[in-house]
């Protein structure tokens, strides 16, 4: 039997040692023998050694620290210390299938050279704000993936990728500080320099990132910081997406929920759209 490829496993993570525990947990389930973990401490408040410390009998892990730069700057230190042939990507408020090494393993065999991402499943179906998150980054899977072999965005919480192609693009651009567009400038740069990425729906992570009003209004207005920036490093192939992308973008809930629901998550949406909107003027302003 063919040995199956070395992952090394990359975790950015910032204030959420409950969070990353669950994460922790979850990849200490995995059926897959040929992995490390790095946990990227990005200057938390909190200790994690003893976190940490407490899987080494179940995980090859490792703890690196740095101060706070953002989760870009956090996954190209725990890359440039990284082993495996290829890089995992997920974040600490996400939980891992039991089969995401091994499908991804499966998914390299078939296409060795290409990024992969896999599907995400809000974990917290009764918090409107956490479904309404994404389910915005669902309609986007739904757009920019239609053709799952030539994928054209994909988020960092749910991403592998040969780690010889990761170096060869200088990884993320840590111009970006927020989790905010550093992910969609890494899928531009990876397709600009020829590769493929390519939609697994088998590869599945589980995600938990608590929201309240106030909490998503932040996220959205944090993706307008990062839009602006994408904008102005001149990433962008086009200037704004078609009228149809927002028509159908206000509709997909009522394919996803019922009547009653899918209107509050309507609203949300273009509560969604004003804050990015927010957003990108507030960093255009003030830099």
């Amino acid at each position: 039997m063919t040995q199956q490829p070395f992952f090394s496993i990359v975790i950015p993570t910032y204030n959420r040692p409950q969070q990353l525990a669950l994460c922790l947990q979850s990849l200490a389930r995995q059926d897959y023998p040929r992995f490390e973990v790095i946990v990227v401490d990005d200057g938390s408040e909190v200790l994690l050694s003893e976190l940490v410390l407490s899987f080494r009998d179940q995980l090859d892990i490792t703890l690196l620290t740095q101060d706070n730069a953002g989760p870009a700057a956090a996954r190209n230190t725990g890359a440039a210390q990284a082993k495996g042939r290829f890089f995992a990507f997920t974040d600490d408020d996400c939980q891992p299938d039991a089969n995401w090494l091994k499908n991804l393993a499966a998914a390299f065999k078939k296409n060795p050279n290409n990024a992969i991402g896999g599907k995400t499943i809000n974990q917290l179906p009764k918090n409107i704000y956490s479904t309404a998150s994404q389910l915005l980054i669902d309609y986007l899977y739904s757009y920019y993936n239609s053709e799952r072999n030539q994928a054209r965005f994909l988020t960092t919480n749910n991403l592998a990728l040969p780690a010889k192609l990761f170096h060869a693009i200088n990884g993320f651009d840590t111009h970006f500080p927020l989790a905010a567009a550093e992910d969609r400038d890494f899928c531009h740069r990876w397709l600009n320099n020829g590769y493929r990425m390519i939609y697994n729906f088998k590869i599945v992570v589980y995600h938990e990132h608590h929201l309240t009003l106030f909490s998503f209004w932040r996220q959205q207005f944090n993706y307008g910081k990062g839009a602006f920036l994408f904008h102005r490093a001149k990433r962008s192939d086009s200037t704004k997406e078609p009228k149809s992308f927002y028509w159908h973008l206000i509709r997909y809930p009522f394919s996803k929920a019922n009547l009653f629901k899918a209107s509050i998550l309507v609203i949300l949406m273009m509560v969604s759209q004003v804050a990015i909107t927010a957003g990108y003027f507030w960093e255009a302003v003030n830099k």
